[in-house]
């Protein structure tokens, strides 16, 4: 077996180290993350195989009006960044025709199928199961018309493997119980999940990357092109990865390809857990696009879509809104809160891209998983392993070919 090197050291980077690792590879990870402040590790936590339909639908272009952050809402479009997110939304236009829609399902449908059993068998594989939790997740509402809309919306969505249920008098009074306001109405997923904490799981995975042999170099990741294949700055390694998140723009299009990817960023707030149910599984506020994740030792509320450029100050307004909501809402959620920005990495088709270069004969990319980088990234991880040993991988990778954007 050959080295590799990764350029990245998310989530999606460290799972696929620890695939090569054991197939015989030996793998270097580069990356400049020491203390963990990636996407990675500041998301809701949520094993999100219920997103089917891709963000880029007609659905979603006909709500911006409503879900504009100057209206309360999510989306925030910063004039600074208009460069970056008119020409990203007018592609954005062009996938979500219902053509184009469908077919996005019908590519992530399979690969979310398979991104439970690949955690199932990743935490196995690391020591760690109890990071691994599989009671679902609830959607609620507060008002009696969005519970009614809200309800027969997912019901009619394409969920895959995780289903519907409708909440249980026990349970609409345990999440009423959750705040001042009581709940009109709420469902109940089940085959979705959770990690328990993100901290732990970067834990894990980098010692299991590294008791599998696999080193790690402290330095961002810098690529160069000689005689038709790809070289990294400072590592020694016949084959190369990209796996760096946003990151990953920068070094394809140095490399001559089209990667039209923004960085979608996205906020949370957290605080000590309080008295916040340990064993109750993570609640989204629907009419007010946050999710609150329980974790070992804090709570977190997590919201906002907000198309920018990657180096870009945070806005302290969705901070304080989060906290905002928090309040109204009257959650057992106390400050100090500690905030968090961090950047999805998100292409206008809402798919990953994932594959084989065409510019350089030893390199490979795997990133683009916007809202499912946490959900994807063991199933991602195999997909890698086939297609660097050279075997046929076990779902059809054409939809995620970098090549589309050509």
């Amino acid at each position: 077996m050959g080295s590799i090197g990764i350029v990245g050291g998310g989530v999606v980077g460290l799972c696929t180290g620890i695939e090569l690792l054991e197939a015989g590879h030996q793998v270097a990870l580069v990356d400049d993350d020491t203390e963990g402040k990636a996407a990675s590790w500041g998301n809701a936590g949520h094993i999100a195989v219920e997103q089917v339909e891709p963000l880029a639908s007609m659905d979603m272009v006909r709500s911006l009006p409503q879900r504009l952050f100057l209206r309360g809402g999510p989306l925030g479009f910063p004039p600074a960044a208009m460069a970056e997110w008119v020409p990203f939304g007018l592609r954005l236009l062009a996938a979500a025709r219902p053509a184009r829609f469908r077919r996005g399902c019908e590519a992530l449908a399979p690969l979310l199928a398979g991104s439970m059993p690949a955690w199932i068998s990743m935490t196995e594989r690391i020591g760690a199961p109890e990071l691994l939790r599989q009671d679902g997740h609830f959607v609620l509402w507060h008002g009696e018309s969005a519970a009614r809309e809200g309800r027969a919306s997912w019901q009619a969505a394409e969920t895959g493997t995780a289903q519907v249920h409708e909440a249980t008098p026990a349970e609409l009074a345990m999440l009423s119980g959750l705040g001042k306001q009581p709940v009109a109405g709420a469902i109940r997923f089940s085959g979705s999940g959770q990690i328990a904490d993100l901290g732990d799981l970067r834990t894990a995975l980098r010692k299991a990357f590294a008791e599998r042999g696999g080193t790690f170099v402290a330095r961002r990741g810098e690529l160069r092109m000689a005689g038709g294949r790809v070289e990294i700055g400072g590592v020694d390694a016949e084959q190369v990865l990209v796996c760096a998140g946003v990151r990953s723009r920068e070094l394809m299009e140095h490399l001559g390809h089209k990667v039209p990817m923004i960085a979608e960023r996205g906020y949370h707030v957290r605080a000590d857990a309080g008295v916040w149910a340990a064993d109750l599984p993570p609640v989204v506020f629907e009419e007010r696009s946050m999710i609150v994740t329980r974790y070992r030792s804090a709570v977190q509320a997590a919201s906002f879509v907000e198309l920018g450029t990657v180096d870009a100050p945070a806005d302290p307004r969705k901070w304080e809104r989060l906290e905002r909501h928090v309040a109204e809402l009257g959650l057992p959620i106390g400050g100090p809160f500690r905030r968090w920005m961090g950047c999805r990495p998100t292409l206008p088709d809402y798919l990953p891209a994932i594959g084989r270069s065409t510019k350089a004969s030893n390199l490979f990319y795997a990133f683009g998983h916007q809202h499912l980088g946490l959900t994807l990234a063991p199933i991602t991880a195999r997909l890698v392993t086939s297609m660097v040993a050279g075997k046929q991988p076990e779902l059809p990778l054409a939809p995620f070919d970098i090549q589309r954007f050509a």
